[in-house]
């Protein structure tokens, strides 16, 4: 068994063959409706450790981590596949068609909504419903430069481009990559610093030693392009459910709720105190939500 959180363990985790290239994924669960978990920007499947047990009991659960990330392998950016919303979106796809057996509710965190979108958007009739927690803005793409304060707007371009050579961007990912690094970041984006534990650290470290994880985590801070949320939210063709953290830092909540003014959005809730990650800082209210919203739709 795969230890998780005190008083829950889950089966070792498998491995699906995707393009040549061995995807990890975590699937607990016997009945039920088909649930698919999406980890966010530099973490994994086991981020949703708090979550897996508590919707297995009445879902079939699979939380899988996208290439580039967690156990999933980790190929140099460019051919035969780039780190794109296209690449996870179409992956999500192909997933559920061919682990899942059928169509799914997608559950995604930061980024990973970006991609739960792109996938429903890319294959309707695979994606029954998304729920979105804190959603990526994607406030560094290119078309959002405009609108950001000048210092940003010059800043992060020359940043990207000196990144983009490898000593500089090597020696920034190793300098990232620290544990100490990472609790400064999570205890930034946690609003609840209890819940940035040492097994969490560990978590987002243990993916970061492996060979490609700094080429996968350069090429997505030069990432500038492909949909914003609001181009996939305007397209979506299942219904929506977004949960929004409210002192997430990186992803404004102000700016989260015009989110609710798209036909697909059916329901918007705050979560008061809580930061950018609520399924594991705020476990205890995400999954009350998450099973009303899969029993209303089966």
């Amino acid at each position: 068994m795969t230890a998780t959180s005190p008083g829950l363990s889950l089966s070792e985790p498998q491995i699906w063959q995707w393009r040549g290239f061995p995807i990890c994924y975590q699937a607990e669960g016997q009945t039920g409706p088909a649930v698919v978990l999406v980890h966010g920007f530099g973490a994994s499947w086991g981020h949703w450790r708090k979550n897996i047990p508590v919707l297995a009991e009445s879902c079939r659960v699979f939380a899988i981590d996208l290439i580039g990330f967690g156990g999933s392998a980790k190929p140099q950016p460019g051919l035969p596949l780039s780190y794109t919303f296209d690449t996870w979106g179409q992956q999500l796809v192909d997933f559920c068609r061919e682990v899942v057996g059928g169509s799914a509710l997608v559950v995604g965190n930061s980024v990973g909504c970006i991609v739960a979108m792109q996938a429903a958007v890319t294959a309707p009739e695979q994606i029954t419903a998304v729920a979105l927690l804190n959603c990526s803005l994607r406030l560094l793409h290119d078309r959002r430069r405009a609108e950001q304060p000048w210092l940003k707007r010059v800043g992060t371009p020359i940043l990207q481009n000196l990144l983009a050579i490898p000593a500089l961007g090597q020696g920034f990912f190793r300098l990232l990559a620290k544990p100490k690094t990472v609790r400064k970041i999570l205890l930034q984006a946690y609003g609840n610093p209890a819940a940035v534990t040492d097994e969490l650290v560990a978590l987002l470290m243990k993916p970061a030693a492996d060979p490609g994880a700094a080429d996968v985590f350069l090429a997505f801070t030069r990432y500038s392009q492909g949909p914003l949320p609001e181009d996939l939210l305007a397209a979506l063709p299942c219904p929506a459910l977004i949960l929004w953290g409210e002192v997430d830092p990186w992803e404004p909540v102000a700016l989260g709720r015009k989110f609710a003014d798209y036909p697909a959005v059916q329901q918007f809730i705050s979560l008061p105190g809580v930061g950018h990650c609520p399924q594991d800082e705020a476990p205890e209210q995400v999954n009350p939500i998450l099973l009303d919203w899969i029993r209303s739709r089966h």
